[in-house]
């Protein structure tokens, strides 16, 4: 297997789709010529055309409604937003159009669609670069949610994602995108190709939507995280010596509550985890599915670590951003609970 980078992995699934199937086609600002602010469709056009892989205008309501009427007519567009936090033009036409076609048409049409876009903090991006909007997706019935945590994932979830008949919300946590990252933004960067995950298996690979990955077996507590949290997890579960076992949801919708429940009935605590604003965030949810489904298991209330209830500060990002410390001291007072 070749070893990758998140971009690079990202890259290889749409080469991979698009390849195998004309009914591909990528299309986004700055995707095309330049290969994305990211560089995550460098070549693509080069390589399939510019009818394939091309530019559009700065739009992010017309990018969207454009490929909900391509995804109508038979095609498979995987439209990029080039940055989570400028989706909220194209807001109304996933949530009005894409994600209700299905419904509304009886079954006659449906939208074949997945929307990139790269998510989280961690760059010294600031509030308008740094959002993590899960939550407003996973609120809207028709459409799923994944966010990958490594390469081998990133192009998995992506292919299984571009297969899929219904729209599928792919959020990229840009922090990841070069390498893993614990939370630790004072020490030397991890490459992807140094680590296990960075291998990437060639041709046509699917990792299935609705499926957890375990990192880290344990038995005192679990913690339910996906993206960047996974790695700020392992890396809280190692410094603290607790041993925590680390659910990586890779799919927020569908959930994989079968893995989630039977981690939780063997550890009895449960923290949730996620970089995302606190109130209303998907951590809540998780929250109320572990309390309604693991009740009689739990020895101690499910603790919720996340984003502070503000904008993304700059100056202040790593007092914002969940670290291990961060972590690590709410796994001490959840073990500790009685």
């Amino acid at each position: 297997m070749a070893r990758m980078t998140m971009i690079e992995a990202i890259r290889d699934a749409l080469d991979v789709a698009m390849a195998g199937d004309e009914r591909v086609v990528v299309f986004g600002e700055d995707v095309g010529y330049f290969g994305g602010v990211f560089r995550c469709t460098a070549g693509l056009q080069k390589k399939y055309g510019a009818t394939r892989c091309f530019d559009t205008p700065i739009s992010e309501l017309g990018i969207i409604g454009a490929g909900v009427g391509m995804a109508a007519y038979g095609l498979r567009p995987v439209v990029e937003i080039q940055f989570a936090d400028y989706m909220y033009p194209g807001y109304d036409q996933i949530v009005s159009e894409a994600a209700r076609l299905r419904y509304r048409s009886a079954g006659e049409f449906t939208c074949p669609m997945v929307v990139r876009m790269p998510t989280g903090g961690g760059i010294f991006g600031a509030q308008t670069h740094s959002q993590s909007p899960e939550a407003l997706f996973t609120h809207v019935t028709g459409l799923k949610t994944v966010v990958p945590s490594n390469p081998q994932d990133a192009k998995g979830l992506l292919m299984a994602a571009i297969e899929d008949p219904d729209p599928v919300i792919f959020l990229e946590p840009k922090r990841l995108y070069n390498g893993p990252f614990d939370g630790h933004h004072d020490r030397p960067v991890t490459a992807w190709k140094t680590h296990e995950l960075g291998e990437v298996p060639e041709g046509r690979h699917l990792v299935p939507l609705g499926q957890a990955a375990i990192r880290r077996p344990g038995r005192a507590a679990t913690v339910l995280t996906y993206g960047t949290m996974v790695h700020v997890a392992l890396a809280a579960a190692e410094e603290t010596g607790i041993d925590a076992e680390v659910i990586d949801l890779r799919t927020l919708l569908p959930l994989d509550l079968e893995t989630v429940t039977a981690s939780v009935k063997k550890t009895g605590r449960c923290l949730v985890l996620h970089e995302a604003t606190l109130t209303s965030g998907f951590g809540a949810e998780l929250a109320a599915l572990v309390q309604a489904e693991c009740f009689y298991h739990l020895e101690a209330p499910v603790m919720r670590v996340a984003g502070w209830d503000t904008p993304y500060p700059h100056v202040h990002e790593w007092r914002y951003f969940p670290g291990p410390e961060r972590v690590g001291e709410a796994l001490r007072r959840l073990v500790e609970e009685v």
